[in-house]
């Protein structure tokens, strides 16, 4: 799909808000206002970003209160281009996810968490056996904070195991990612929006590490999309800033 060439920044200013739209006067989701920095069709699912971390965006976007949404705003343009077939992106993305929710969702989400953590920790090792020590280390932090899910979770894991490959990953890793979203939207912290955005931040420079370190892996396109996004996102940012 061609990239289409923007000069300047949108004429109107970006309003997120939680869904899909037709268009953007309707206003937008997270995705959806990438879709267009990218110059891309107007859509919540745009191929110029990995389809787990859209995912991800996506359920943040929808469960942020409608006063804190204005804030992912700044985040959107990072999103461009970050795509790449490598299988431990969409890995690594709900493994953030499922580290960052742990600690504070509730009893059930946290057991089903603590399993996903364990599912893509073991994947990731197949993928990549020298895991950074940051990476063991926050997942070592999130566990102590849910003993018991923890305990049970190994207990669970020891008798059932995602198999497959491709499709049944994709399905297990969209699912701790909506769980984890969930979990930190419902649970007991009066600083749900934060970990939310902080969440997305952290899972997108995750996702371009990946994709930037990984040449064979690299999209073109993406990289041209990018450069098309970085063109625009300037102007935009600071229109959206002045006005509100």
């Amino acid at each position: 799909m061609p990239v289409h060439q923007k000069s300047a920044s949108p004429d109107f200013i970006p309003v997120l808000s939680a869904g899909r739209h037709r268009n953007p006067r309707r206003g937008g989701c997270f995705m959806e206002f990438a879709s267009y920095l990218a110059g891309e069709k107007w859509s919540d699912h745009p191929p110029c970003t990995h389809p787990a971390l859209a995912l991800l965006a996506r359920m943040v976007n929808d469960c942020t209160s409608d006063r804190g949404r204005s804030e992912l705003v700044e985040l959107i343009p990072s999103v461009i281009g970050v795509t790449s077939a490598d299988p431990r992106v969409e890995l690594r993305i709900a493994l953030r996810a499922a580290i960052m929710a742990l600690p504070v969702a509730s009893e059930g989400r946290q057991r089903a968490l603590a399993v996903g953590i364990i599912s893509t920790q073991a994947r990731l090792a197949e993928l990549e056996p020298f895991v950074g020590a940051t990476l063991a280390s926050d997942v070592a932090s999130a566990f102590a904070q849910a003993p018991a899910a923890e305990q049970w979770a190994k207990k669970f894991s020891a008798q059932y195991r995602v198999e497959g490959h491709g499709p049944a990953v994709t399905r297990m890793t969209g699912s701790i990612i909506r769980t984890a979203v969930l979990g930190i939207a419902d649970g007991c912290t009066p600083r749900a929006d934060q970990r939310m955005r902080e969440l997305l931040r952290s899972a997108i420079e995750d996702c371009r590490v990946i994709a930037d370190g990984n040449t064979y892996c690299r999209s073109e396109s993406a990289t041209r999309r990018r450069a098309v996004a970085d063109s625009v996102s300037s102007r935009w940012l600071t229109q959206t800033s002045r006005s509100s």
